[in-house]
């Protein structure tokens, strides 16, 4: 049923370890070169989503509420503050430990493809667009994993909690997804990821963790009242 979460996890922790190889071997002015460069391809991927909602109203309606959600539940703190501990116990030394995993996470699993490639395997499809988001995400995880270490590669965890839930949700409500749904929730998605460019640029640090609620609250909302 997850079969194309699998192998998307697969791919991303082979890109990993390239990257991580690249890693030792790259300067620190490169390293930060490549942090700029995704951070700039972040902001434009964030946009090119942004721009795909219908009813902005909707859009900033679920995005407050689900801020208010988020903050109150502390979502940015309780990640960092677990990625520091899994950096403790693994003994890694590298300070981009937990901007890796959720910078990888956010990149991975908020655009449109993730959402229609768990909607065609939920279904009962072969997982077409899945497998080429594998290979995407591969050589994406190479870039980033030398960029930021192995947060990348431990951000298949994530990965499969968020993208294999839609694929099982979808097996159950597939059908009921409309395409305005899918370009709402991608439309959050991409307001997610410009404030992830805008932090991973240090124009400004967002706590962009705790939107993600608004991911849920987005689909009630266009429901109901788009």
């Amino acid at each position: 049923m997850i079969l194309g979460t699998l192998i998307n996890m697969a791919a991303v922790i082979a890109g990993s370890t390239v990257g991580l190889i690249f890693r030792s071997r790259l300067p620190d002015r490169i390293t930060k070169a490549f942090f700029q460069a995704t951070g700039l391809f972040t902001l434009f991927l964030g946009f090119s989503m942004g721009l795909k909602t219908k009813n902005p109203l909707l859009m900033i309606f679920s995005l407050i509420i689900g801020t208010v959600i988020g903050t109150l539940l502390k979502l940015q703190e309780r990640m960092e503050k677990s990625g520091t501990a899994i950096q403790v116990k693994l003994n890694l030394k590298e300070g981009a430990f937990s901007e890796g995993l959720v910078t990888s996470f956010l990149l991975f699993c908020m655009g449109s493809m993730t959402i229609l490639g768990a909607i065609e395997e939920g279904l009962g499809n072969h997982p077409n667009l899945l497998l080429i988001k594998s290979m995407m995400d591969g050589f994406a995880s190479i870039a980033l994993a030398a960029a930021m270490g192995i947060g990348v590669m431990l951000s298949a965890v994530p990965m499969l909690i968020y993208q294999g839930g839609l694929t099982l949700l979808a097996a159950w409500f597939g059908k009921s997804v409309s395409e305005t749904m899918i370009d709402e929730i991608t439309a959050i998605g991409g307001i997610l990821l410009i404030g992830l460019g805008i932090t991973m640029l240090n124009i400004k640090k967002i706590d962009v963790l705790n939107l993600l609620p608004a991911l849920i609250i987005i689909i009630p909302v266009v429901y109901f009242f788009g």
